[in-house]
């Protein structure tokens, strides 16, 4: 594998070069906010109170100029670009006020302005903390032994193949095989739980888990961005950028609220020929909080499931994810563990069981297929040896593997499969297999069956548990899979799911998907992402749970780094409640900002009780959204 290229390296060093020019610039925005608000108080006082005008109308005047720097600095960008938004509106009141020689008004609005601004950033970095933390907590150097010799490096400079030392206590910095030592490993960084795995000589460790006791020597596989952790990384800051469509409906919802303000304003002066009431309108109509709230509540909840180990592609998903209402999941390796076990060998005539068994070992000992690696480990516990002669193989989707030994083809897989290869069924051989209600792989030598494998999965425990939430939720759940009716009916019963499509190839899986969302539904596909792409891809959110693998990683929409189905129902709970969130600052800016013309259209609002309430509503559809933070 090549090293981190330059411009990486440079981006990487930007970012850790930001973080003293982000918080001058926090200390910027807070000096400015506290010198505005002074001078808003003591113009408030002179003007109301003691009626003092000069030197306070100066002071106004400067203290609005340069403390609402931003804020006329974005409305000359936004009008370049046609754009009117927030800033727009709050500089057409502030430059009105002014000339309406409302000093006090515009120094206060000004003050409420950047207060709100200042809030909407806060709560914005706070629902970006998830992402911060993931940063942060991945190891910036590194003990390093090469040639004999260990030193401290940069993690930057770590190559593959290096041997990486990590102590007790220690974050591992890169993805390998430990080749020394065991240890207690935390994947918490990776999956989300803080379960302790027990890892030796052999066995794969990944950047970002914690070593909880012993030592161990790590040869490096992969480095930086290509690690596991870092693509989570990478994923969670593309996810933040991907707009949804529920966010470019607040953003223009926001431009409406803003031409409307202004356009009711002008309407206004033109019918009550009162400025003090058409500048009231102007600065009432808030809809910050409904364009800062909607990314914020994405941001929350996309945050919250990475902090558990599910990885959502982008806001469009918890969109997607919130209007599901059909579950579609494959059974193996999702409702189950997919790693199966061989629980009876049966053969037929004259074959023995230890032939059987040998000749599936022989055809599926390259294969990585849960029913595959039952096989090979049953043949190597059993201790048959397979001969060195390599065998071809082709594997055929759905149906089964296809090799050759000493000149006799070898057929392992399902019933489609020996049909398909015109293979003989020994007399009575065909009402055993129908009878059984495990997997079966049948095992066909030299064009006849000798035998069949009995293959079972154990259900995973919170697999039921997760069922019941989705049917709570009113979601529908159907099960599709390879396997024989019998198989997937026995787990369908133990699970809770009522719909179930069994003896399926990938092809039909995705057929029933298309149908389904022909029909209107909204799916969401759960697979491992091995068998499962072309359904995953086409349902509206593909679900990929491959604890993490590549391919679940590049194919799904939403990624489980666990294989643990009760998160799908977590984050469809968590995605309903987030659009509802956003829903009610809809309604909400829309329901206040409308009172709120009408109120200062008719002369019962004054600029400044104006600006409370659109500061007071504006804050409350921000915290709305920031509460699902927590």
């Amino acid at each position: 594998m090549q090293g981190k290229s330059s411009n990486e390296n440079l981006s990487e060093h930007r970012k850790e070069d930001s973080e003293p020019e982000q918080k001058e610039s926090n200390a910027i925005e807070i000096t400015r906010l506290v010198l505005v608000g002074i001078v808003a108080t003591l113009s408030g006082i002179a003007t109301y109170e003691y009626h003092i005008l000069f030197p306070f109308d100066y002071v106004a005047i400067i203290t609005v100029l340069l403390g609402g720097y931003p804020v006329f600095k974005e409305t000359i960008l936004s009008l370049r670009h046609g754009r009117i938004n927030m800033e727009v509106s709050m500089a057409v009141a502030i430059v009105a006020s002014l000339l309406l020689r409302q000093f006090a008004v515009s120094v206060l609005i000004t003050f409420f302005v950047l207060l709100s601004e200042y809030i909407e950033e806060y709560a914005v970095d706070k629902g970006r903390q998830t992402i911060v933390l993931l940063e942060k907590s991945a190891p910036k150097r590194a003990l390093v032994r090469r040639n004999g010799s260990e030193a401290e490096l940069d993690i930057r400079s770590i190559q593959p193949n290096d041997i990486v030392i990590v102590r007790d206590g220690d974050r591992i910095p890169v993805d390998g095989t430990i080749v020394v030592g065991s240890a207690f490993i935390n994947q918490a960084a990776i999956t989300g739980e803080s379960q302790r795995f027990e890892k030796n000589a052999g066995d794969m460790v990944y950047a970002g888990s914690i070593n909880e006791s012993g030592l161990i020597e790590i040869r490096t596989e992969k480095v930086g961005s290509e690690t596991l952790f870092g693509k989570i990384i990478k994923l969670v800051e593309e996810a933040e950028n991907k707009r949804a469509p529920v966010q470019k409906i607040s953003d223009r919802l926001a431009t409406y609220l803003v031409e409307f303000a202004i356009g009711f304003a002008a309407l206004t002066f033109l019918l009550t020929q009162n400025s003090i009431s058409a500048l009231s309108v102007v600065v009432v109509a808030g809809a910050c909080g409904v364009a800062a709230g909607t990314p914020l509540a994405l941001v929350a909840i996309m945050g919250k499931s990475a902090k558990k180990g599910v990885i959502i592609k982008g806001g469009a998903y918890v969109e997607e994810m919130s209007r599901v209402d059909t579950v579609v999941i494959d059974k193996t390796g999702t409702l189950t563990f997919g790693d199966p076990v061989v629980t009876e060998i049966t053969n037929f005539g004259d074959n023995t069981k230890e032939n059987v068994l040998k000749y599936a070992a022989l055809a599926e000992r390259h294969s990585n297929h849960p029913l595959a690696r039952a096989i090979t480990n049953k043949a190597t516990e059993l201790g048959i040896n397979l001969p060195d002669a390599s065998t071809s193989s082709s594997y055929l989707p759905g149906k089964g593997m296809i090799s050759e030994q000493d000149g006799e083809e070898i057929v392992v897989g399902n019933n489609l499969l020996m049909i398909e290869k015109s293979v003989r069924f020994p007399k009575g051989s065909e009402r055993i297999v129908s009878g059984k209600e495990k997997s079966i792989v049948l095992v066909a030598y030299g064009g006849q069956v000798c035998g069949m494998i009995s293959v079972s999965d154990v259900v995973r425990l919170e697999s039921k548990r997760a069922i019941s939430d989705l049917k709570k939720m009113r979601i529908r759940t159907i099960m599709l899979t390879g396997d024989n009716e019998r198989v997937a009916q026995a787990v369908a019963n133990q699970v809770g799911i009522e719909e179930v499509h069994a003896e399926l190839l990938p092809d039909q899986k995705l057929l029933i998907i298309e149908d389904l969302v022909a029909k209107g539904h909204k799916v969401a596909m759960v697979g491992d992402g091995i068998n499962d792409a072309p359904a995953l891809a086409r349902a509206n959110v593909g679900i990929g749970m491959g604890g993490g693998t590549d391919v679940a990683i590049e194919e799904a929409d939403i990624v489980l780094m666990t294989n643990d189905l009760q998160k799908i129902a977590d984050v469809a709970k968590l995605s309903k409640k987030a659009y509802r969130t956003i829903m009610v600052n809809f309604f909400g800016t829309v329901s206040i900002d409308g009172l709120g013309v009408g109120l200062a259209f008719l002369g019962f609002l004054n600029p400044l009780l104006a600006a409370g309430i659109h500061v007071t509503s504006e804050l409350i559809f921000i915290l709305n959204s920031a509460r699902l933070i927590r």
